[in-house]
């Protein structure tokens, strides 16, 4: 009978399910949030939550204990330096499981598990993100009214010189044609002129 067990043995051996629970607590406080199935999730949960709590108080004989477990130098300092402190005045309670559905194929039941108190620089970020955005549409919506209004001025004016360029063309037109047919009709009269003095040449020398 299994009477008196207080913990969850996941189907593994003791040397396993040691160092499972001590890669899962590494990776919790590496990303401070992590997917797995809700077994795990709950089991791991009670080892992450105990070294928290020593990590309150940075001292020698904490940093020896959680080191014994936690063999990550960076992530050692990060406990101690950053999530302990973060959690200073939580009395307990420092991650949440939140449930995200059924995993295809064995339709285990998969969780996030995560820290509650997070970086203040992820806190303001969604906020920060919000406020550069609203900037930015209020920027493009000054850029374009104006030059909607430029635009707009600027079409008459063209319209404007565009018909006051036409007439002038015309004219200019009307000349240059004048000027070819006054040409055209000397170019004729020279050459009825050289005719006519041609015949009369002619004439002459007939009577002689």
């Amino acid at each position: 009978m299994k009477h008196r067990i207080g913990f969850n043995r996941l189907s593994r051996s003791a040397a396993h399910r040691l160092s499972l629970h001590r890669n899962m607590a590494t990776s919790l406080f590496r990303y401070e949030r992590i997917t797995t199935t809700k077994a795990k999730a709950l089991a791991v949960r009670r080892t992450a939550e105990k070294m928290i709590t020593r990590a309150k108080v940075d001292s020698v004989h904490n940093r020896r204990t959680i080191g014994k477990d936690i063999k990550d130098k960076e992530i050692l300092a990060k406990l101690f330096t950053e999530i302990g402190p973060r959690n200073a005045t939580r009395p307990g309670g420092y991650t949440r499981i939140l449930k995200i559905g059924k995993r295809k194929g064995d339709a285990a039941d998969m969780v996030i598990l995560e820290l509650v108190e997070k970086k203040e620089e992820e806190k303001k970020a969604p906020k920060a993100k919000k406020e550069k955005a609203v900037k930015e549409t209020k920027e493009v919506k000054a850029e374009k009214k104006p030059a909607k209004k430029s635009e707009k001025k600027s079409e008459p004016a063209k319209t404007k010189a565009a018909k006051a360029a036409a007439p002038a063309e015309s004219a200019e037109a009307e000349v240059v044609k004048a000027e070819a047919v006054e040409a055209k009709a000397a170019e004729a009269e020279a050459v009825e002129a050289k005719a006519d003095t041609a015949e009369a040449e002619s004439a002459e020398e007939k009577t002689e």
